[in-house]
């Protein structure tokens, strides 16, 4: 049945184990391949799965990796398959020979299955068996065709037209009866199918890849091997190829088919021909050509000639006789035996004809799966593919095709793995470059056999890849000398791999030839071809043990020794595989190279060097590796010596030493078995070249042995010293062992090692690598406990403290040993396997532990505990470093005596008792432990609180109380509480204030007792002093009182003097100036004094002005002194400044500088009267009349400056108020009892002014300065006639021109003009007066300064309007109005429009003396100095106006 059949029905062998190291054991790959091995090694593959962060980069550079790829035939890989192949093939041939091409018949629908057909019928006795038998039914049973439709007897019939004759021609025997092989078709034979013969025998594994050290591979030139059959008997050489791949040169050895079929007769007719022409000299035409099988020359027309061998042969003569000539070549029996019998060469894959990329190899293997399975690649699934795989194997009539990149040097193209050479590694990648489990280090880490072979051995040490395609396989193989192998898929589809047990390698391999007989018998090393695969099914149904598994990307497959596998790629994908051999592997190695010598296969390298070689060096061996090196030297020494014994026996004495390492491998095998030789040889004179192995001298020739030499690489003496060196190194780890077992099982004191002596013994393990087992294990374990227990010991009789879990935030060191527990300890030391120094330490701390506890019951049980006594105890107890339940107890009753004693140092000095101890200590005693002592204090701590806090509270009332208690209250109070033990801060601090108040009182009381009264910043000390003291204090409402109407003065005066915005403080102002000259005091100052926020600040910083400071100058007369010296400074200041700005004006040259910009002249300027220096219009503020209609006007304002004194900002720095004004100020000062700064210095003006006052009066009481006057006064007299009149006239001229207009006014006329006129003379009384008193004192002369000197004749003069009251010399100041009320003056409204004086006069008004005019500019400069108006600077200045000439000019 169908359902049966393994390749129709494939079931999945079992799974095979899959392993996920953690971290830490991937770490070790051979560590790690050694711990899963018992279980791995039983299924002969496992699966292992990195942990997920192990991502090593793909390293290959895909545009430089090309490859050209195997073609694999699947269903020519299948034995079985294979079988069937090369039995058409040989049945195909057969019929060629004879003319007659193949053509497989259809029976019941389906083409008849010719090998199995031929091999039942064998099993069932033959053909003339069967057909007498008659069992056709049965065979077409056994083919599964329906029994009942005739089957049989066609079956019969295609069997003896097809197989019949082969089935004769097999056996040898000669044909009894007529074969009819049809050469014509009829109709019958339509439906069958031509045999196109699929050439297996041709497809040899001629060239295929061998492992061979670098140093020994010779790159062979292009050869045509099929010229020569020596030539190509060698094409195989080293120990078998991956895959068995034939050489292009190779060709089969076909029949050449003729394009032109020559018929026989006429062959025959053209060679009689030929010999006819030769037969006249020779020998007779008849006697040329004769039957090969009745030995006639007759006949000729039915004389056939072999193509092969020019044989004739009659066509009746042949069994069967043919009837016809055959179209195609004939072969006569002879010639077929000879050619059917030749020995098939073995199957081997051809190479592709195009070179591939990755990329084009994946595009066409991506496009291969998604036709084949007609959907998307990656939705395939992997038992679709395995089930299709198996099925297209064993199908014969399917011809698919795929091809394989296999066997690629990973170091000619590239490792997938990253190298040292790998170029553009991102940092977190370098880690893989020494990775064990980076394919390129795993073979030769130091666990590894391999790291000792020098030779980069191509497969085994360096890595080989694999870009596979669906379908592409890899058969049944194991490794080259059973060595493991690990295979990497970096990427792409899964590779489905079969394995088999290394145990059962026998049973696969008797299976194997048991069920492809006919393959072993051609190629006895079949399997190390790597070209035959078989259904796991059918191995599985012979008891072979199979498992398989999916490997996937990212994950390694292990296969173990001798450990058969095979398998599949399910789409594209990029893998990559190497061998390794652990310290385990070497036994196996010895027995694979037995089994090589058995199969007569060529070795990858010496196993004999490689053990020697390890043996030089055992040092240098790993442990186990040094063991097993050691146990396989040894039976190769003495196999050794037993063939040298041997051949000595036979009689070769010669012998050479002999370098092997140094010859290459092909040249010191053996011609016999194939192996490569390295202890010893054996070579003949007669052939130098030639040598065998000493197992197979009898092989080498026919000599005698005396003739034979042996070559040797080492003496028999040298072979035992090596050894010994490797035993040593192999029994370390035994002695070391035994020492370990002793020290750990000693029981008694005397036979314990010290713990020094173990960590030697594990000092030691390191050093010489011995093996990480249980004995190192327990050995560290046992050291490890013993350095604890040190370390433990240490501690407590160290006495520092162990503070396991400080990191808790607890106090406890819960962590310590109790009693109890340190006895165990104590016992546990005792029995450690060796002996520590701190054993007799501990037993001395358990005494000291006694002892303790004895000493601290007594101090428990005291009545009255002492703190000190009990310190000393817990600090000892604690540096024991031991659990003990004393402890708490004493630290509990220590609280309790620390804390009476803190209570009894806190009452001890009552001024540290305050209520926040008192409550603290409380609240710390609320939380100990009762205990009479303490009950008691507590006790006493509560009643003293509450009588401590009852007279604090009645201190705060007294203290907050509105009104304030006077003294003797709170006196009472102080009293009363200074018998109670504490410190209260209310008590405290009420009786702080009573001596405040009472210093306060007193100092006030001597204020007032005092000659002088005091100064304003005295008595404002005094108030800010006694408002916050909590007590009523009786003298505080006075002194405030006096405090304000001070200050009330000040400002009242402030105003007076001070102009808005001023700069200046009042005191400045009264003083002498002392910044004469300096013209910082612009914006600059301005600037400054707004940024300061405080005035009293600002006036007590300028209170040092000329040294007039209060606290300096307390005396009033050293203040008048003081005074007087700083107007003397001053007029001397102001003179030099006069000097230098009149001679500034005179110099030549532009580079003078003026004005408080101190900038060169331009445009409009002022001249100050006082300093003489020029002002810009633009800098300072122009004067204005009051006579102005439009005071806004720049023109008004320049036209006023030429009828106005100007004084700049510099010199008038205040309002400069009439002395009557400052006469009621010292009056009100009069009746303050304070003293102030400002007060005093309005004295000395005052005093200053009325004497500069005298003085001016006196001058102005002269003959010549009256006469002046008088002068001045009639004329101003007429001038203001002449301006009433001219109103009067103007009056009167309105009044006509309104009466002429309206008859009614005629009358009144009359009487308007009589009063007018009657009253002239008063109003221009009236009017002169006010216009001698409307001269401001600020006006100036005016100038606008020309580009040439001021001395031009050009110039305007403004002149003055003298008009001056000579009675009484009582004028007052312009800006003074309550002066002119207080002389009964009339204010006029509007102030007269047009001057008085006239402005063209050819010389001046008045003439004076040159001394009279000096003394009146002097008096005239300290006047302007004063900052008081006084009418006298109005007289002397008109005088001085008076007395300029017409060609001085004073505006530019």
């Amino acid at each position: 049945m169908q359902s049966d059949d393994p390749y129709l029905c494939f079931v999945p062998p079992p799974e095979a184990p899959v392993f996920t190291p953690t971290e830490e054991e991937f770490v070790d790959p051979l560590g790690y391949i050694a711990k899963i091995r018992p279980i791995a090694e039983k299924t002969g593959i496992c699966k292992v799965k990195p942990p997920p962060d192990w991502q090593p980069p793909f390293a290959v550079d895909v545009d430089r990796f090309k490859f050209v790829p195997r073609v694999q035939r699947l269903n020519e890989l299948e034995a079985k398959t294979r079988i069937k192949l090369n039995f058409l093939d040989q049945l195909a041939k057969f019929w060629e020979l004879q003319g007659c091409s193949l053509r497989i018949p259809q029976v019941e629908r389906k083409f008849l299955d010719l090998y199995k057909f031929f091999h039942t019928v064998k099993e069932e006795g033959g053909f003339e068996h069967v057909c007498k038998e008659r069992k056709w039914s049965k065979i077409a049973a056994k083919l599964n065709y329906p029994v009942g439709k005739g089957v049989g007897g066609i079956l019969r019939g295609h069997f003896e037209r097809i197989l019949y004759p082969y089935e004769l021609f097999k056996s040898g025997k000669t044909f009894q009866q007529k074969v009819n092989v049809k050469t014509e078709e009829d109709d019958e034979d339509k439906k069958d199918k031509d045999y196109k013969p699929h050439g297996i025998a041709s497809k040899t594994a001629a060239g295929g890849y061998s492992r061979k050290s670098k140093r020994y591979f010779k790159e062979d030139p292009e050869v045509d091997y099929s010229a020569n059959s020596e030539l190509k008997k060698l094409q195989f050489y080293g120990a078998g190829p991956k895959a068995a791949v034939p050489n292009a040169a190779v060709k089969e050895e076909k029949i050449d088919k003729k394009e032109v079929l020559v018929s026989k007769t006429q062959k025959m007719t053209q060679k009689a021909g030929a010999v006819n022409q030769l037969s006249n000299w020779i020998i007779p035409k008849v006697d040329l050509y004769m039957c090969h099988t009745c030995g006639q020359g007759d006949g000729e027309e039915f004389m056939l000639l072999c193509d092969g061998c020019d044989d004739a042969f009659h066509t009746y003569c042949l069994v069967p006789p043919m009837p016809d000539i055959p179209k195609g070549d004939w072969r006569c029996p002879e010639c077929i035996k000879k050619a059917c019998s030749k020995p098939q060469d073995p199957y081997g894959f051809e190479q592709s004809t195009k070179e591939y990329s990755l990329q084009s190899f994946g595009e066409m293997a991506d496009q291969f799966k998604s036709e084949y399975f007609n959907m998307p690649v990656h939705m395939v699934p992997c038992e679709m593919v395995e089930k299709e795989f198996w099925r297209l194997v064993n199908c014969i009539e399917e011809d698919v095709s795929v091809q394989y990149g296999a066997d690629i040097h990973a170091s000619e193209c590239g490792s997938g793995f990253p190298t040292k050479k790998t170029r553009d590694l991102f940092p977190d990648d370098e880690e893989y470059i020494n990775s064990g489990w980076n394919l390129n280090n795993l073979p030769v880490l130091e666990q590894s056999v391999l790291c000792h072979i020098n030779a980069d051995i191509s497969g085994m040490k360096v890595p080989w890849c694999y870009v596979g395609m669906c379908f592409s396989s890899f058969c049944w193989h194991n490794e080259d000398h059973w060595s493991y192998s690990i295979n990497y898929l970096h990427w792409g589809e899964p590779k489905t791999w079969y394995g088999v047990p290394g145990d059962s390698a026998d049973k696969f391999e008797s299976v194997m030839k048991r069920t492809a007989p006919e393959l072993f018998e051609n190629a006895p090393d079949l399997l190390h071809q790597l070209t035959t695969i078989m259904n796991p099914n059918i191995l599985m149904a012979h008891d072979v043990p199979i498992v398989r598994t999916n490997q996937h990307a990212g994950e390694f497959v292990i296969t173990f020794p001798r450990s058969y596998h095979a398998g599949f790629n399910q789409g594209y994908n990029f893998a990559e595989a190497v061998n390794f051999c652990p310290a385990d592997w070497l036994n196996i190695g010895r027995g694979c190279i037995e089994h090589y010598r058995q199969l007569h296969r060529q070795c990858v390298f010496s196993h004999e060097e490689l053990i020697c070689k390890m043996a030089a060096d055992p040092d240098s061996l790993d442990l186990p590796i040094a063991a097993a090196t050691h146990e396989d030297m040894l039976y190769m020494v003495e196999e050794e010596k037993k063939y040298r014994k041997a051949l000595l026996d036979r009689g070769t004495v010669n012998a050479e030493r002999e370098a092997f390492e140094l010859l290459p491998d092909d040249e010191r095998q053996c011609q016999f078995c194939k192996t490569t030789c390295f202890l010893s040889a054996v070579t003949c004179t007669c052939s130098p070249d030639k040598l065998v192995c000493i197992s197979h001298v009898d092989k080498l020739c026919k000599c005698p042995s005396s003739n034979h030499c042996l070559r040797y690489r080492y003496t028999l003496d040298e072979l035992p010293i090596m050894l010994h060196r490797l035993k040593v190194r192999a029994e370390s780890y035994d002695n070391w062992a035994t020492n370990v077992r002793n020290a750990l099982d000693a029981k008694e004191e005397i036979d314990k090692l010290d713990l020094e002596e173990l960590k030697e013994l594990i000092t030691e393990a390191e050093e010489k690598r011995f093996p990480d087992d249980d004995l190192l294990q327990t050995l560290i374990s046992a050291v490890s406990e013993a350095e604890k227990c040190a370390n433990v010991a240490n501690q407590l009789v160290t006495k520092k403290v162990r503070t396991r879990n400080r990191q808790s935030g607890e106090g406890k060191y819960s962590a310590k040993l109790s009693l109890e527990e340190l006895n165990c300890f104590y016992e546990q030391v005792t029995n450690l396997p060796c002996v520590i120094t701190e054993a007799k330490l501990i037993k001395d701390l358990i005494d000291k532990v006694t002892d303790f506890q004895n000493e601290a019951l007594d101090a428990l049980h005291e009545e009255t505990p002492d703190s000190e006594k009990l310190a000393k105890l817990i600090e000892f107890g604690v540096t024991l470093d031991v659990d003990l339940p004393e402890i708490p107890k004493l630290k509990q009753v220590l609280l309790q005596a620390r804390w009476l004693d803190d209570v009894r140092l806190a009452l001890s000095d009552p001024q540290n008792v305050t209520l926040d101890v008192m409550r603290k200590l409380l609240d710390s005693g609320v939380g100990l432990a009762p205990h009479p002592a303490v009950e008691k204090a507590m006790a006493e701590l509560q009643q003293l609180l509450t009588i401590s806090e009852r007279w604090e509270e009645k201190a705060r009332i007294c203290l907050q109380a509105r009104p304030r208690h006077i003294m003797t209250t709170l006196e009472a109070i102080i009293n009363e509480a200074r018998g109670i033990p504490a410190f209260l801060p209310n008590v405290v601090a009420l009786k702080e204030a009573v001596r405040k108040a009472r210093e306060w009182m007193n100092k006030v009381e001597g204020i007032q007792s005092s000659d002088l009264y005091p100064y304003l910043d005295v008595l404002e000390n005094m108030v800010n002093k006694g408002r916050p003291i909590p007590v009523r204090l009786d003298l505080l409402p006075q002194v405030e009182s006096q405090v304000a109407a001070a200050k009330s003065w000040r400002e009242r005066t402030a105003r007076t003097f001070l102009k808005k915005n001023s700069t200046f403080s009042l005191l400045e102002i009264l003083s002498p100036r002392s910044d004469i000259g300096v013209y910082s005091m612009g914006k600059n100052k301005k600037k400054k004094i707004k940024m300061e926020t405080d005035k009293d600040r600002r006036e007590t910083e300028n209170n040092n002005h000329y040294e007039c400071r209060a606290e300096e100058a307390r005396d009033p007369a050293a203040m008048v002194a003081s005074f007087k010296v700083a107007e003397q400074r001053e007029v001397e200041m102001m003179r030099a400044l006069r000097v230098r700005n009149l001679e500034k004006h005179n110099q030549d040259g532009s580079d003078a500088l003026y004005c408080v910009c101190r900038k060169n002249s331009s445009g409009f300027m002022l001249q100050c009267e006082l300093c003489k220096d020029w002002f810009h219009g633009t800098c300072v503020a122009l004067p204005k009349s009051a006579n102005m209609k439009n005071k806004n006007s720049p023109s008004a304002a320049v036209q006023a400056a030429k009828e106005m004194k100007y004084l700049c900002p510099l010199c008038l720095r205040s309002r400069r108020p009439r002395l009557e004004t400052i006469l009621s100020l010292l009056v009100s000062l009069q009746k303050l009892p304070v003293r102030l700064p400002e007060g005093e210095a309005l004295q000395c003006l005052t005093e200053r002014a009325m004497a500069w006052q005298d003085r001016a009066r006196q001058e102005l009481a002269t003959t010549e300065l009256a006469s002046a006057l008088a002068k001045l006064s009639v004329l101003s007299q007429k001038m203001v006639e002449q301006a009433a009149r001219e109103k009067t006239e103007k009056i009167i001229n309105a009044e006509l021109m309104k009466a002429a207009n309206n008859p009614d006014l005629q009358g009144h006329l009359a009487s308007v003009t009589h009063s007018a006129f009657s009253g002239v003379q008063n109003a221009n009384l009236v009017k002169g007066e006010s216009s001698l008193s409307s001269v401001d004192s600020e006006n100036s002369q005016s100038m606008q300064l020309p580009p040439s000197p001021p001395s031009q004749p050009d110039e305007a003069i403004l002149e003055p309007d003298p008009a001056a009251n000579l009675s009484g010399m009582s004028m007052e100041h312009a800006y003074s109005s309550v002066s002119k009320n207080s002389q009964g003056a009339t204010v006029r409204k509007h102030q007269r429009k047009s001057p008085l004086v006239p402005r063209q006069m050819e010389a001046p008004i008045l003439e004076l003396s040159e001394m009279a005019r000096a003394r009146l500019e002097e008096l005239m400069m300290e006047g302007d100095l004063l900052e008081v108006s006084l009418d006298e600077t109005q007289h002397i200045w008109r005088i001085l106006q008076a007395c300029l000439p017409k060609t001085r000019g004073q505006i530019f």
